[in-house]
């Protein structure tokens, strides 16, 4: 099944040849902002994205298509297609690859995949519109011409179904209980040892003596490729009486997999 994440400019680079950008720039969207979809091995299919003019006049658009991984610091690296682990961006062909959107128009286009019959796990690209560079200022103050353009990205996340294999490693946990000034933070690393992206959201449940429920809060999601390593935080902002607690972190990463941990902490008497 495929998942669509629809923005308004949600992901976008501006790219600009001066440091500033006139109220008349180019004004485009693209949606969806990421697409998640899983695929037979072997098996063509396709999908399609959108590309809005909200501009007064007609604006040409051009489809790059790179790779998506990330680096030591858990960056996005778009890089060449076919330069990064698990990279589908060879698979990608886009119809049309240039086309033009009339002022206050949507254009839709076509990316036809055709992944290899032994694809296994997932698969990463990131689907580029650029748009024509426009003059921006007629000349600057030191006689330069002025260009700006945009472009606008999909991350695509694939599957081979069947294939995948989802495996977490858990550790660096970190509780630090709630003061008189600071609520209560539990901090974790988080392995994605699988061969496909995971998606987890980690809940914590904080239960006092007799096992009742006292609090509970949540991460946001946060995306995770295969072999990757980031860190996720639960934060929670209420106050505890003096008294035995156990913090019971549950880090659901898949339909039906989970991850849980126990932690058990005190508050002291002031």
């Amino acid at each position: 099944m495929m998942r669509r994440q629809f923005a308004y400019a949600g992901f976008l680079l501006l790219t600009v040849f001066t440091w500033t950008v006139p109220a008349s720039a180019q004004s485009i969207a693209l949606a969806p902002a990421q697409v998640r979809q899983k695929f037979q091995p072997g098996v063509p299919f396709e999908f399609e994205l959108a590309t809005v003019n909200n501009g007064d006049a007609p604006v040409e658009m051009t489809i790059q298509i790179t790779d998506l991984w990330y680096n030591d610091k858990n960056e996005k690296v778009f890089s060449d297609a076919g330069t990064s682990p698990r990279s589908a961006a060879n698979w990608i062909q886009f119809v049309p690859e240039h086309f033009e959107v009339a002022a206050h128009k949507t254009q839709k286009m076509k990316a036809v995949v055709t992944p290899p019959s032994d694809a296994k796990g997932g698969y990463y690209a990131t689907l580029f519109v650029l748009s024509k560079p426009q003059l921006a200022f007629d000349k600057t103050s030191d006689g330069k011409q002025v260009f700006t353009n945009m472009r606008l990205g999909c991350l695509v996340l694939l599957s081979a179904e069947k294939t995948e294999e989802f495996k977490v490693e858990l550790s660096n946990l970190k509780l630090t209980p709630p003061t008189s000034n600071q609520g209560l933070s539990l901090a974790l690393d988080l392995l994605n040892a699988g061969n496909t992206h995971i998606i987890p959201r980690a809940r914590m449940a904080i239960l006092d003596l007799q096992r009742k429920l006292v609090a509970k809060a949540e991460s946001p999601e946060k995306r995770f490729l295969p072999g990757q390593r980031d860190s996720m935080r639960v934060e929670w902002t209420g106050s505890l009486p003096p008294g035995n607690y156990t913090a019971v972190l549950t880090v659901a990463y898949s339909e039906d997999r989970i991850e849980t941990q126990q932690m058990p902490f005190v508050i002291p008497q002031q």
